[in-house]
């Protein structure tokens, strides 16, 4: 298949994404036409550009193509590199699930919201998705980057008579706005030193190393406010939950991981080779952001809240990676630094893939029973059984437990931590098991954490009125979430097979292609890539799994018909009957955490009591419970104030008057004159 081929397909996948936009507009009147065309034209899209990076990745050579601006000096460059095409191929997967999923899920909007509207702006959000992974120069990326913030601002809002969306909704644009700021800067610096806008030519480029750091720092912030770390993370846990579900899954999924793609694409890519700090500070963050991201996801009770930490803690995961292969790259070790961005980058694709399928999970939920907390359900694996296998699927392959997708790529990041304390000295080769026993916590933590948010949804008895009412979802919701399953089990149990596209992405990054050297055994075991690392067979785990169902329901039968049977109630502390009042809450169930990193949580609870005749036996107890949001109280409010306190002072400034504003730009010109004529 020759490079036109590939890029023809890539064009028409765009023009898809593009005539989907249009023809939602067009057809805004009629509800039900708007949604079938907004789901199918955004899935045809999708499997547009899934084929064309699946082209690109045998094909093995990256196609650059140009389209005139109009505009001196500045053309929209495109390149379809391996990097490109891997979270392009990452957008495929998950826009494709999400489109079909919404053929029944939209069918909610028909008689409340504008189907044409919200057409409009999934289609364009898919568009400015695949333009921000393929633009080749700075121009086209902040166009395409500040197409995207925007549209994603209007699907944040799109049940905007909410106050909760409109606060949630300033706070995302405010934060979008800071971070493509920093973008701006950054550009301009490499722009500045290199004389060109495109990506290529950032490579030639020799900075200063105060250059090389301002550029850094800025990218790390602006992409990283995008990716949602610790401590730039506030707007994420606001505006997930709010979003429509088809929305919140796509933020989660791909739309953070554009911050990761920008820091591929600029510290691995552009910006040469990095000095050793900046791996450090990438790997500290992450190590932050991962336990804490889960510390705080325990003690949510809103089921897409908690989701929507979770996305934080596995951004830390995926930074840990990304910052072991910056150390390993610039100490001298190529082979380390292509493992290690193979964990990083294959965390990506895993994360979102079950993160995807985990919000699909939960907005059938809410779709079903009208409520994201928790503590109102229960009981739902009984009117909603495939929801339930599909969201424990998703919970176990996050949770990182063997043999699912999510396993492997923590292996691997496991196993790069492991291999710095040995590859490097000082206070960096200290910084690698501590880093790989925070990854422990983390993964023991977030395994509690879906433990809570399975067995409290889906278990025992319905809580509230919502749990009774509840049904399965329709046929086109179930199917989206039956691919993003099919893939945490593909990916798992067949990551020998797909690791050897990373072959590429490694040797264009980094030089040595790492994914091949990680399969041995004809295919059937994964290894570190090193001499001293771990091995490991998904495969044979999933085989003794089975192994051990089939034994474990083949003794269950034969005990079933040797030994007779007697049924008797279940044992219930003495009361007259299992209750729903009798269940383990969310709350009671995160209490033991909430004590021991009291210090971080810094817990309130108030119990009111309603007495009726007796001072001893209260009518009614009330309790609430709340932790401190910490960083919205420790410094984003002090931030806050001081802004509004300049903005007071600067009201002098705004007298109202014509003449006073004239005055301020002609004294500001001649000021600005005077300097220039002293340079």
């Amino acid at each position: 298949m020759n490079s036109f081929s590939i890029r023809e397909i890539f064009v028409f996948g765009l023009c898809t994404y593009a005539m989907g936009a249009i023809a939602c507009l067009v057809s805004w009147r009629r509800a039900e036409l708007s949604r079938f065309l907004c789901c199918g034209f955004a899935l045809a899209g999708s499997v547009f550009q899934g084929y064309t990076a699946v082209l690109g990745f045998l094909e093995g050579t990256p196609v650059q193509f140009s389209i005139s601006s109009g505009v001196p000096l500045f053309q929209y460059s495109f390149s379809y590199d391996a990097l490109a095409g891997f979270f392009n191929l990452t957008l495929a997967v998950v826009a494709a699930a999400a489109s079909i999923y919404s053929v029944s899920y939209m069918k909610e909007f028909e008689s409340k919201r504008n189907n044409g509207l919200f057409g409009f702006l999934y289609n364009l959000l898919l568009l400015s998705l695949t333009v921000v992974f393929t633009a080749s120069n700075a121009f086209l990326f902040l166009i395409a980057w500040e197409v995207m913030a925007l549209v994603a601002y209007g699907l944040v809002t799109f049940y905007h008579e909410d106050p909760e969306t409109r606060r949630a909704g300033l706070l995302y644009i405010i934060m979008a706005h800071i971070d493509v700021g920093c973008l701006l800067l950054g550009f301009a610096l490499l722009a500045q030193a290199s004389g060109s806008t495109e990506f290529a030519s950032f490579h030639a480029v020799q900075l200063s190393s105060g250059y090389q750091s301002a550029a850094f720092l800025l990218f790390f912030l602006g992409f990283g406010i995008k990716a949602g770390i610790i401590p730039f993370h506030i707007w994420l846990p606001a505006a997930h939950p709010v979003a429509p579900s088809n929305i919140s899954a796509l933020l989660s999924s791909i739309v953070i991981k554009t911050g990761i793609y920008g820091m591929a694409r600029m510290f691995i890519d552009a910006l040469g080779l990095l000095p050793v700090w900046s791996g450090v500070l990438v790997l500290i963050l992450g190590v932050v952001s991962a336990v804490l991201g889960v510390l705080y996801a325990l003690m949510e009770h809103d089921l897409k809240r908690l989701l929507a930490y979770h996305s934080i803690e596995n951004i830390g995961i995926i930074l840990m990676g990304l910052g072991s292969a910056l150390i390993f790259r610039t100490t001298g070790h190529p082979q380390l630094a292509a493992v290690a961005l193979i964990a990083a980058l294959f965390h990506t694709l895993n994360h979102a893939i079950f993160k995807c399928l985990l919000f699909l999970g939960a907005g059938s939920v809410l779709h079903s029973t009208g409520t994201r907390n928790m503590e109102e359900l229960g009981g739902l694996i009984r009117p909603m059984p495939v929801t339930a296998f599909y969201f424990l699927i998703g919970a176990v392959a996050i949770s990182g437990l063997p043999p699912l997708n999510g396993f492997v790529s923590e292996w691997l990041t496991y196993q790069s931590l492991l291999s710095g304390y040995g590859a490097t000295t000082g206070l960096t080769r200290v910084l690698f098991p501590i880093a790989g026993s925070m990854l422990a916590l983390t993964g023991a933590l977030a395994a509690a954490c879906f433990v809570k948010a399975f067995a409290i949804t889906f278990l025992a008895l319905p809580r509230g009125e919502e749990a009774h009412r509840a049904q399965e979802a329709p046929a086109s919701m179930l199917i989206g979430m039956g691919w993003l399953t099919a893939a945490c089990v593909a990916l798992g149990l067949g990551v020998t097979w797909f690791l050897p596209v990373f072959d590429a992405l490694t040797g264009q990054l980094l030089g040595p292609k790492a994914g091949t050297n990680l399969v041995t055994a004809n295919g059937l075991v994964l290894s570190a890539g090193t001499s001293h690392g771990g091995t490991v067979s998904t495969a044979v785990i999933g085989i003794g799994l089975l192994v051990l169902i089939a034994l474990t329901a083949l003794l269950f039968r034969i005990r079933k018909n040797k030994l007779a049977r007697t049924q008797g109630p279940t044992w219930d502390c003495g009361l007259p009957g299992l209750l729903s009042e009798n269940e383990y809450t969310a709350t009671a169930f995160s209490k033991g955490l909430r004590m021991i990193f009291s210090a971080l949580y810094q817990p309130r609870r108030e119990i009111q009591a309603v007495f009726d005749v007796s001072p001893y036996y209260p009518k009614s107890i009330h309790f609430r419970s709340e932790i401190e949001p910490t960083f919205e109280k420790r410094l984003y409010a002090p931030v806050k104030n001081l802004i509004v306190w300049l903005s007071t002072k600067m009201w002098a400034v705004q007298a109202g008057s014509v003449h006073a504003y004239l005055a301020y730009i002609f004294i500001t010109l001649v000021v600005l004159l005077l300097l220039v004529s002293r340079l």
